[in-house]
């Protein structure tokens, strides 16, 4: 419990302040459906226990169906930026689709992720697109799998895991680091709000995880 202890509010605040300066926190406000694509029916439980488990760490639910989407998480695994042109409808869930992919693949980029959000900012769905390149393929499933999890529970900034990653080695497991577990448990509990924009949601979030410590 130390490492949580210690974690301030400059901390929390910077991972929900986006590149361009703006304070942006934002949680599911509908149960949480997940779809996996591009993988085997092995990696496919790994994937969608590491889903259930961080799901279960916010306190958040699960569904077998969301009434609006049907799937409302979509993770896709992939080799070539290019393969995502031809996955059917795709170009009618991700506006620009083609000019995102021609970005991506001259970024080199490995993963991303589109967020959609309902008319009150909570998320409503992400889209979460991951190429697995050379380095990738020396990663264990299950670290893919958790990083993925993470990355999609709230709207982390754009920069917040650019220097160090969210997860860390515990006896030899890969685990979540306790106090980004902190900030979840705390960004999901019932008195605060789904959707934040003043910085001052840094001293709450910080306030939560004290009194949880």
């Amino acid at each position: 419990m130390s490492e949580q202890r210690q974690i301030t509010e400059q901390t929390i605040e910077t991972l929900f302040t986006r590149g361009s300066g703006e304070y942006l926190f934002a949680r599911w406000g509908r149960p949480i459906v997940p779809v996996v694509f591009g993988v085997e029916a092995g990696t496919l439980a790994t994937v969608k226990g590491a889903v259930e488990a961080v799901v279960a760490l916010a306190g958040h639910k699960m569904a077998e169906t969301d009434p609006e989407l049907g799937a409302n998480l979509m993770i896709f695994f992939f080799r070539d930026w290019q393969e995502l042109l031809e996955v059917p409808n795709l170009d009618h869930l991700i506006d620009g689709l083609q000019d995102l992919v021609v970005r991506l693949d001259d970024q080199g980029a490995s993963q991303y992720r589109v967020f959609r959000f309902d008319p009150d900012g909570a998320i409503r769905a992400c889209f979460s697109f991951v190429r697995m390149d050379a380095g990738l393929d020396e990663v264990p499933a299950e670290v893919i799998a958790l990083q993925q999890a993470v990355q999609m529970i709230v709207l982390w900034s754009d920069t917040a895991f650019s220097e160090r990653s969210p997860l860390a080695m515990a006896q030899g497991v890969t685990v979540l680091r306790p106090e980004i577990a902190a900030v979840i448990a705390a960004g999901y509990d019932r008195v605060m709000p789904a959707v934040a924009k003043d910085p001052s949601h840094a001293l709450r979030l910080a306030a939560r995880i004290g009194a949880q410590g």
